[in-house]
């Protein structure tokens, strides 16, 4: 089960590195349309569409990798505090209430999206010789397929989890907040470091008072 996890981890990640590496092809394409129109005085209306496409692209890949990573935003300083069974009923009940409903719908509506562009063959209406428009619609289901893939795997971790009464192993974990730290800063100074602290040496000020 656990190869299956990370299996599935790795292909969020893949798929997410991957669409990383548009922000190249958007930059170089903004930076020559800055360059075209006020240098050389020739803008062109196509941009507009691309760039948002592009972006757009990027943004949706990147959902199964942040979730695969746990990057999504979230209230960290209350979340981390709660025991790990906690954390996995209240994460568990999320994916099935709100989770799952709501991206089986995205890619449902993205497939159809994606069939009525393709069948008429459209395009970027800012423009006669705008780019075709069907392609960045059929990122969509895909998007949602990959964000069910990796919410059935945290679903499961989730399980798991409250089996076992921790959380099982994953590559890369991410946290917008040291959680460690945090606990260490509203707790006081950790055990361990006090037990390395040396003890004051008699040459020292304030040692023996």
């Amino acid at each position: 089960m656990q190869r299956l996890l990370l299996g599935i981890d790795r292909i969020s990640t893949f798929v997410g590195q991957a669409g990383a590496w548009l922000i190249i092809g958007l930059t170089l394409m903004i930076s020559y349309e800055v360059f075209s129109r006020y240098a050389l005085g020739t803008p062109h209306a196509w941009v507009f569409d691309a760039s948002n496409m592009l972006y757009g692209t990027m943004f949706m890949l990147a959902g199964a990798y942040t979730l695969a990573k746990r990057g999504h935003v979230r209230g960290d300083i209350l979340y981390g505090f709660l025991p790990p069974r906690m954390q996995a009923s209240i994460d568990l009940v999320l994916y099935l209430a709100f989770f799952f409903p709501g991206v089986i719908a995205l890619a449902w509506a993205g497939i159809d999206f994606f069939e009525v562009s393709l069948a008429q063959d459209e395009h970027s209406s800012i423009a006669a010789d705008g780019p075709p428009i069907y392609p960045f619609k059929a990122v969509i289901p895909v998007a949602g397929a990959l964000l069910l893939l990796q919410g059935a795997a945290e679903t499961i971790r989730c399980i798991l989890c409250l089996a076992n009464g921790s959380w099982p192993p994953r590559e890369g974990d991410v946290e917008e907040v040291d959680v460690e730290q945090l606990k260490e800063m509203v707790q006081g100074t950790p055990t361990a470091e006090l037990a390395e602290s040396p003890p004051p040496r008699d040459d020292q000020p304030g040692a023996g008072r």
